[in-house]
């Protein structure tokens, strides 16, 4: 993998991983061993390395980021196929570079409904790193985005998800029967002056804040 992407250094070969990528999988085939066979687990974690790596700025955060996305992947395909309890409802935002409004969506999500609702977050064509304004318009509201980083969009993501929100990606996202879909038509953050981009966050905040009601005091599984 070269520079000319522009997305900063290359990462280094998988080859120069796998011992690396060996604990990964140690590590995630004891937390679902419940669920999966330590192949399955393997599968999903070199998997996990071949996604990211394409897009990777930091190599020495590769690992990192490759055991939440494996750990992320699994769990959802364990909710969505029964393996495991699913206790609240499960959001997911898709934009095109998950960097911009889904992150942001996601946030202000999280803030705002806790450990009541389940947030997750894809992109259709990720981008290497959260963008900068995001970040800015969180940190107003005293937030930040976590642990969060872009992602690509996988089946089993969607699969686990009740609510799908897009922002922006088209008809990327599979239609799978069950599940509500939301399309919120909000301008892209990139290019935007800072007053424009607070004007999305807060068409964000409103409707964040009335999907935070209607999943948090109805019965979401009837």
């Amino acid at each position: 993998m070269n520079n000319q992407n522009g997305l900063g250094p290359s990462t280094p070969p998988l080859r120069d991983l796998r011992s690396v990528l060996g604990r990964i999988t140690r590590r995630l085939a004891v937390r679902h061993a419940r669920s999966f066979s330590r192949p399955t687990v393997e599968r999903y974690v070199e998997e996990c390395a071949v996604l990211l790596a394409r897009r990777a700025r930091l190599p020495q955060h590769l690992p990192v980021l490759v055991e939440r996305f494996a750990d992320q992947r699994l769990s959802a395909l364990a909710r969505g196929a029964g393996l495991t309890p699913k206790p609240v409802p499960e959001v997911l935002f898709v934009c095109t570079e998950n960097a911009g409004r889904s992150q942001l969506a996601a946030a202000l999500l999280r803030h705002r409904a806790g450990e009541a609702v389940r947030v997750l977050t894809a992109g259709s064509e990720p981008a290497a790193d959260i963008s900068p304004i995001v970040l800015r318009l969180l940190a107003e509201l005293d937030l930040d985005a976590g642990e969060e980083f872009p992602k690509p969009l996988t089946d089993e993501i969607v699969d686990a998800a009740d609510v799908v929100v897009t922002l922006g990606c088209g008809d990327a996202c599979p239609v799978l029967p069950g599940r509500r879909y939301l399309d919120w038509d909000l301008p892209e953050l990139a290019g935007l002056d800072i007053e424009s981009a607070r004007s999305v966050r807060d068409a964000l905040v409103g409707r964040i804040h009335t999907l935070a009601l209607e999943l948090t005091q109805a019965d979401w599984k009837t």
